[in-house]
């Protein structure tokens, strides 16, 4: 049987992140990030509910993560998840999910999150335009099918 594992998380980091290098030099980040849910109740009445996650990023996404992101910033992270066990120095065994990000995507700009920390460069405006989630706009020379119900009828909206 075949298996997918993505996650894709859009959420707020809870801490500034943990930049620190391997042996190997190879760069990793771990991020705490806070994702929302709001939903309604049984009475109607909105609850948000807040699940926190941790994030490990690697190389050269945990290197900018470390550079522009701090504690608040909301942040985009495709990843997958990871299971991780350990057992702790007086015998116990432990378990966590986490999820092991793949891609990131800085959101927001400079006037959200105010002046960068110090220390640590301003983006440039070409920047903060290349790291905005967006989908690519269809050719010009698309002309969208018209909408059908499955019966062949038009749907009525």
């Amino acid at each position: 049987m075949a298996s997918y594992n993505r996650v894709i998380l859009l959420g707020n980091l809870t801490r500034d992140p943990e930049l620190r290098y391997l042996q190997s030099g190879t760069a990793v980040t771990d991020l705490g990030l806070a994702v929302n849910d709001r939903r309604k109740n049984a009475n109607g009445e909105w609850v948000e509910d807040t699940t926190f996650v941790d994030v490990t990023l690697w190389a050269r996404t945990a290197e900018i993560a470390g550079e522009y992101l701090t504690k608040g910033s909301p942040v985009l992270i495709e990843g997958r998840l990871k299971y991780e066990t350990w057992e702790t120095q007086d015998g116990q065994k432990r378990s966590k999910l986490k999820v092991v990000g793949d891609r990131m995507q800085l959101l927001g700009g400079r006037g959200e999150g105010g002046s960068p920390p110090p220390g640590r460069p301003a983006r440039a405006p070409a920047q903060q335009a290349a790291n905005e989630y967006s989908q690519p706009a269809p050719p010009e020379d698309f002309d969208a099918p018209p909408l059908e119900a499955p019966g062949g009828d038009e749907i009525p909206f």
